[in-house]
This record gives structure tokens, C-alpha cells and sequence, in this order.
């Protein structure tokens, strides 16, 4: 079997559909640290910069929007989850920003990601969404941390 004529290299973008644009935009922004990078109001997108990658918003009333049926509620989801790299990792400064914004928080643990083992800590946006913010790996994978015979 032949590989591809490419390496994939990160996430590029996510497009989460919206009901509420302006809502999610200061959402994403002012609690997760995202910046507007474009806007296309006549299709209904705003494109949010995220480090190396993009966060895009399409409004579900708006041109783009519309061709993806209803919006996101309890019965469908438009995404399961957006995974997040932050750095620094300080969870306890993490739960308490996002407690001063009135976030939904879930589950802490840790999980593998793009860089292996680390710190995850879930949240859900205002429309529902979850996202997870992402810490640095682990130096000793966690799973063998307790067997290494240290006092």
C-alpha cells in the first residue's frame, strides 16, 4: 500500500454551526483567548485564530449555515468535541477563569492527545459544544508513574 503524498501536521480548522454568532464569537474569544481573523458576512462565517489553527463560525441562518440542516440541539450535535493545546497547563487557574465566566465545566483527567498523555480538562460553550483544553505531555506516561518504585 502506498502512504500519501503528504504529512498531516495539526489540526487546521474546526466549523462549529451556531445559533447565536455574536454570542459564541465572545465566548471563544474572551474566555478561551481566541482572535477574529476574517469575516465573510454574507455567507454567515467568522473565522477565529486559535495558535496554528482556526476556529470557524457559521451562522446557521446565514448561506453556509442553512445547507446543514437544523441547528444543534439535545438530539443532534453539529461536533462531539474541540480539542484545545494550552500552555501553560495550571488547572487550578484554568477552573477558576472559567468559573469567573460562568462555563460549564466537566470531567478532568488525563488523556492522549496530538502529544501524548497529559492533563484534559472539559468545558462546554454556550451552545453546548464540549471543548477540551489540552496541557503538555506527561514525561512518565501516567499509566506506569505508580510502578516505578518511588517513595
Amino acid at each position: 500500500m502506498r502512504a500519501p503524498p503528504f504529512q498531516l501536521l495539526q489540526i487546521d480548522h474546526v466549523v462549529l454551526r451556531v445559533r447565536d454568532i455574536a454570542a459564541m464569537e465572545a465566548f471563544y474569544c474572551d474566555v478561551l483567548g481566541c482572535n477574529v481573523e476574517r469575516r465573510q458576512e454574507q455567507i454567515g462565517l467568522v473565522q477565529l485564530r486559535a495558535g496554528n489553527s482556526l476556529i470557524d463560525l457559521v451562522d446557521v441562518a446565514g448561506k453556509i449555515g442553512r445547507m446543514g440542516g437544523a441547528a444543534p440541539a439535545a438530539e443532534g450535535r453539529n461536533m462531539d468535541h474541540l480539542c484545545l493545546r494550552a500552555d501553560p497547563f495550571d488547572r487550578d487557574a484554568i477552573v477558576a477563569h472559567l468559573q469567573a465566566h460562568g462555563v460549564r465545566i466537566s470531567e478532568f483527567g488525563v488523556r492522549y492527545g496530538a502529544e501524548g498523555e497529559g492533563p484534559s480538562q472539559y468545558l462546554f460553550d454556550l451552545e453546548g459544544n464540549m471543548v477540551e483544553l489540552k496541557g503538555p505531555p506527561d514525561e512518565v506516561p501516567i499509566d506506569t508513574a505508580s510502578s516505578t518504585g518511588g517513595t
